[in-house]
């Protein structure tokens, strides 16, 4: 399980085992894994591994929180504790991505309007899907005119607090193969994983040192023998559009300095004929953060499940991507640019 801010407890894993009467259980393993928003991913390799490794068969990843339900000041003062140090004026969090993306505009020209583009293009998204809160598509406009949250980041382009759930089962090939018959018929595997890690907020003089994305993606990719150019969906961390945009580069799908251009393409082109197809922009088809909704350290988990929805052929005639995917790729982002990991899913070699 990974932790929850509105309802802290110790260990929360096994404060959760514990009042589902799971414990006590002498074969029954119990973590908890915070590694902010990345936890799901890292869940997913670590239960990757404990299987690989014949510690178990089966392997429950939970998470949950309720941030909405939260009064608006006690969760800026524990987001804004989160982040304790860091010195970026409240709320602290927007402002420390906010800091990023100014440092991008400068280094790499991406323009106000193409960071606003990113939640505008996932609002058409997100209308799509049942269960996500943004329920109708919003133009850049209205993303630029939304309340100010700090120098370039306005509410629109933040994540948006949800109260939520999502849970998945990690089960062996032996598991399936004996219960179900052959396993990819009815899910997709983790073929590989990978981490890295920076500080848990930008430095002072912000380089291209402080992104670890880049790293977690090469780790992941080499371990499975694969490339971007064998991944068919993305699901991008995408707390704040300039996330979004880092991720597009850390794993290959534009070089670095270019994902504003990328974005601004996939925006004319939606402008243009008023909807995108999902095979033409393969990323984040359930709305992501800013319009799925994001349970604080929940939203990966949701484009873990849409992943695996497009991998399986489940997703939809309104958000299946046709020929359905072979692999999708999917990455989770905690802290500010702190922690990475991502997980290739689907076929390969593993």
């Amino acid at each position: 399980a990974v932790p929850s801010l509105s309802n802290p407890t110790f260990m929360q894993a096994h404060q959760l085992a514990t009042r589902m009467g799971l414990l006590p259980h002498k074969r029954m393993i119990v973590r908890t894994i915070d590694t902010g928003g990345a936890g799901p991913i890292t869940s997913l390799g670590t239960a990757r591994n404990m299987i690989l490794s014949g510690w178990t068969d089966t392997v429950a990843v939970v998470a949950s929180d309720a941030v909405l339900s939260m009064d608006r000041e006690a969760f800026r003062a524990r987001a804004d504790e989160s982040v304790r140090g860091s010195g970026l004026p409240s709320p602290a969090i927007p402002h420390g991505y906010d800091r990023v993306a100014q440092w991008h505009m400068r280094r790499h020209g991406v323009t106000r309007e193409q960071l606003a583009m990113v939640p505008a293009i996932f609002s058409h998204f997100a209308a799509r899907h049942p269960d996500a809160m943004c329920r109708r598509p919003f133009g850049v406009d209205e993303v630029l005119a939304s309340p100010r949250v700090a120098p370039v980041t306005n509410v629109l382009e933040c994540a948006r607090r949800a109260d939520g759930a999502a849970a998945l089962v990690v089960a062996s090939s032996s598991h399936f193969r004996r219960h179900f018959g052959k396993p990819l018929e009815l899910c997709p595997a983790i073929v590989s994983t990978g981490e890295a890690s920076g500080p848990l907020y930008p430095p002072a003089e912000i380089d291209e040192d402080l992104f670890s994305c880049e790293r977690a993606a090469r780790i992941a990719f080499e371990t499975a023998q694969l490339s971007v150019r064998d991944i068919d969906f993305f699901a991008l961390y995408d707390c704040f559009p300039i996330c979004f945009l880092r991720a597009l580069e850390a794993v290959g799908c534009c070089p670095v300095g270019d994902a504003g251009e990328f974005v601004e393409r996939a925006w004319r082109k939606l402008s243009a004929h008023g909807a995108l197809a999902p095979a033409e922009f393969p990323f984040n088809l359930h709305g992501g953060l800013a319009c799925f909704g994001a349970p604080w350290e929940v939203p990966a988990m949701y484009g873990v499940l849409e992943a695996v929805a497009q991998l399986t052929g489940r997703a939809g005639p309104d958000r299946q991507i046709a020929p359905k995917p072979r692999r999708a790729l999917v990455y989770g982002n905690g802290g500010i640019f702190s922690a990475s990991a991502v997980a290739v899913l689907g076929d390969g070699v593993y």
